[in-house]
Formats: C-alpha cells, structure tokens, sequence
C-alpha cells in the first residue's frame, strides 16, 4: 500500500497537459506524478526537468539514456523505477539483446565499450559513498565529450530522485511497467516487492 494515494490524472489540468510527455515514453502518466501533482509546482517542474534530461541531443540516445536509469536504479534497489526504466529503453528502441542481459553489461558483446564506461559511472555514482573515481572520470573521457557526461550525470541524479520518491512513497507501480519489469528483468529475480 502506497504512502500517499496518486491523484486522478485530471486533478491538476496543467499536470495533465504536461504529462502527455509519458505517453510517448512509458504509455501512461507514471503514478509517481499523479502523487506529486499534490503540489502541482512540484509535479510541473518535475515533469519539464525530466523533459530535459531525458530529451536526445545526440550520442547518448534515448536508450541509453533509460540504460543508464536503470543500472542506477538498479544500485539504490527501487523495483518501481527498474521497472519504468527498462520499459522505456525498450520503448526508445534499445536492441532486445541489451535488454536481456543489461545485467550483464560488463561481459555481454552487446554492449560496447562506451556503453559500458556509461552504465559503469551510473552505478558509480549511484552509490553511497559516491564510487566515482580518477579511472572511471578518465574512462569517461576516453569515450564521451563532456556535454555528454552532463547528459549522462542528469539522468543519473534524476533517478536518484525518483528513486527515493518512489522507494520512500512506495507507489504502486503499473501494470504496464510490471509486465515489462518481469519480461525483461524476472528471470533475474525482479519483483514488484512494496510496489504492490
């Protein structure tokens, strides 16, 4: 049972407005912004943040982008935001083979180099204390420009939020997004745990 019930997706017609956003990327508005349109401010600038952060500028695709929300998901543990993000990395176009073994993504030829620098700086700075280090900051730069690491860094910390939202409020999470969590994440244990 969540912390706080989500809203109606029309209870603030400016939320609704701006959260068509989710439709293209996930399908549906996440529960997540139907709990923060309490504060329509809040939900407002989330959604024109997450716009954003999440928008392609160029070798950092959309994919990649939801790649690298999910290793940071993955490293804090929130079952709802894995769930998000795995959906719409297979909703922006990333190959099946990554989706199958993002787990993976340090061995698996379906990942090449750069990606893996990226989703390693995700994990790194995903955890606590921060494991961003000299090697990994050169690795970085090996592949990546340093608008780039901008780019890559925004989703990172836009994850962290949204993993503490949603980990702490304990939001319920979609159908949709559970179908994909255990499509593409199940047979390595996924589960919905307090997303229920």
């Amino acid at each position: 049972m969540p912390l706080i019930t989500p809203l109606s997706p029309d209870h603030d017609l400016e939320t609704q407005d701006l959260a068509t956003f989710f439709n293209e990327t996930l399908g549906f508005c996440p529960n997540s912004v139907l709990t923060m349109q309490r504060r329509p401010a809040i939900s407002k600038a989330f959604i024109n943040l997450n716009k954003a952060v999440m928008a392609n500028e160029g070798r950092v695709t959309s994919a990649l982008k939801r790649l690298i929300a999910w290793v940071s998901s993955n490293a804090t543990g929130c079952r709802y935001c894995q769930a998000h993000a795995i959906r719409a990395a297979e909703r922006y176009g990333a190959e099946q083979e990554q989706l199958d073994n993002v787990w993976e993504y340090r061995t698996h030829p379906a990942f090449s180099e750069a990606e893996r620098v990226a989703l390693d700086f995700s994990l790194a700075a995903s955890q606590i204390p921060n494991a961003v280090d000299d090697t990994l900051k050169k690795r970085l730069n090996t592949y990546w420009n340093e608008g780039e690491i901008v780019e890559m860094l925004g989703v990172i910390s836009l994850f962290g939020y949204l993993n503490r939202w949603n980990d702490s409020m304990g939001t319920t999470l979609e159908d949709e997004a559970i179908e994909s969590g255990e499509q593409h994440l199940g047979k390595h244990g996924w589960e919905k745990g307090k997303h229920i």
